[in-house]
């Protein structure tokens, strides 16, 4: 559930960049498909960077090692005593009743509209279609020009029909159909409606831009003053005169903005690389280059025969497997009193070698946390059973792991309580593994 919630936020910082871009660099740029692409692109970037998963690697001249599945220590399983739910749970109910409504509303949404579709009478307009309903205000849908009615000789309709031919022509009910699937999943954000107006705002000046290469801006801006109407559309529609009147009639007068304004729009690519380094990119830790002390000690102690290999042909393995070591690891793992007292957290990662007998040696850490935590993972590891050794070429080598160990506290109030009485008692309490990541 935290997962989701995480993800929400995540995509709601997407949402919020990509707008501050469009709005202080882009949005005043007469290049209204250009505009249209980098929205709808932002806007299904915004919601699959977070999904993303990339590994960064470190820079330099490090040689990464085979590293174990992380195992997870610590307190996962909630306590239910006391039936009440969570404040993630609520958010992640409230959020789940608010998608089904939205859903609901698009769903039968559509289903009138296609529902009143049905009743209108058909005619053409060239090579477009005009549905004729009295319902109906002048607008788009789809593959239809809607009209409350139909008279193409009239000069006033004529630009009417000229204007949605445009939406048609250009398939924008596709575009709102995307944003409304988006509303769906992000309905409580206030960034996806301003998303949602921005890309309407597009549309109407492409519409426009369209109509005045025939007529002149004057008199057709005297016609979308006439019609204005404060009547709603469908989800789906581009109502020829319901939005920003005031704004398209501005755009009209406005200049054509220079070839070499399209620059700006390479502004996007550093904020998608920006947004994929803090949502996707996941920092892998890689073993430090040693010191030349530790060469030299290195030097002294091995052989050519005992060269520890990173990366083998065939990978060690432990008794009975990953299922094996996930059994040993889970029984034998403690969560230290001390670093649970002071709310340690983290990861703690381990070093080892595994010799040709299958033998575990040279334990360190490569990163701890403190706390004990430390400690209690280089014991774990030094007392695990022999391995199968790796082998290279058919022979088995000394061969380097990884084993990164999380350390996790639980909020479990009955947990909490358990602690205290034992501390009461003057018994260390210990956390046992309960769960595997």
């Amino acid at each position: 559930m935290e997962a989701l919630l995480i993800y929400l936020l995540e995509v709601s910082v997407c949402l919020g960049i990509s707008l501050l871009i469009y709005r202080f660099l882009l949005s005043g740029l007469t290049f209204f498909a250009w505009n249209r692409s980098i929205l709808l692109a932002m806007l299904v970037l915004s919601g699959v960077i977070p999904l993303l998963s990339l590994e960064f690697f470190g820079i330099g001249n490090q040689v990464s090692e085979m590293s174990l599945p992380v195992f997870q220590v610590g307190e996962q399983v909630k306590s239910s005593g006391n039936g009440w739910l969570s404040w993630t749970e609520l958010l992640v109910w409230a959020y789940v009743i608010g998608a089904l409504f939205v859903a609901a509303r698009l769903v039968f949404g559509f289903m009138a509209s296609q529902k009143l579709l049905g009743q209108a009478r058909l005619a053409r307009f060239g090579s477009f279609w005009v549905a004729i309903h009295p319902q109906f205000v002048p607008a788009s849908f789809f593959d239809y020009i809607l009209m409350p009615d139909f008279d193409p000789q009239d000069s006033k309709q004529k630009q009417i029909l000229a204007h949605e031919s445009v939406h048609v022509r250009l398939k924008h009910s596709w575009d709102l159909l995307l944003v409304n699937f988006a509303k769906v999943l992000f309905w409580f954000n206030p960034l996806i409606y301003l998303f949602e107006r921005s890309l309407r705002e597009v549309h109407e000046y492409q519409a426009d831009q369209g109509v005045t290469r025939q007529v002149a801006r004057k008199e057709y801006a005297t016609l979308l003053l006439q019609l204005i109407t404060p009547k709603p559309g469908w989800q789906f529609m581009n109502n020829f005169n319901q939005f920003q009147t005031k704004k398209r009639i501005q755009m009209m007068g406005r200049a054509a903005s220079e070839p070499f304004q399209r620059l700006r729009f390479l502004t996007v690519i550093p904020a998608i690389g920006l947004l994929v380094f803090m949502f996707s990119c996941e920092k892998e830790d890689a073993l430090p280059m040693p010191s030349a002390e530790e060469l030299r000690n290195a030097t002294l102690i091995l052989n050519p025969a005992d060269e520890v290999f990173d990366v083998v042909e065939d990978q060690p393995n432990p008794p009975g497997g990953m299922a094996g070591w996930n059994m040993y690891l889970s029984k034998n793992l403690k969560y230290p009193y001390q670093a649970r007292r002071m709310g340690i957290e983290g990861t703690v990662i381990v070093l080892f070698e595994i010799m040709k007998d299958g033998a575990i040696r040279n334990v360190e850490v490569l990163r701890g946390i403190g706390g004990g935590a430390d400690e209690e993972a280089m014991r774990v590891v030094m007392n695990s059973p022999n391995w199968e050794p790796g082998r290279q070429k058919g022979n088995p080598v000394v061969t380097r792991m990884r084993l990164p160990i999380r350390f996790k506290l639980g909020t479990d109030t009955s947990i909490a309580s358990g602690l205290k009485e034992e501390l009461v008692s003057g018994v260390k309490p210990q956390v046992t593994v309960v769960g595997y990541n």
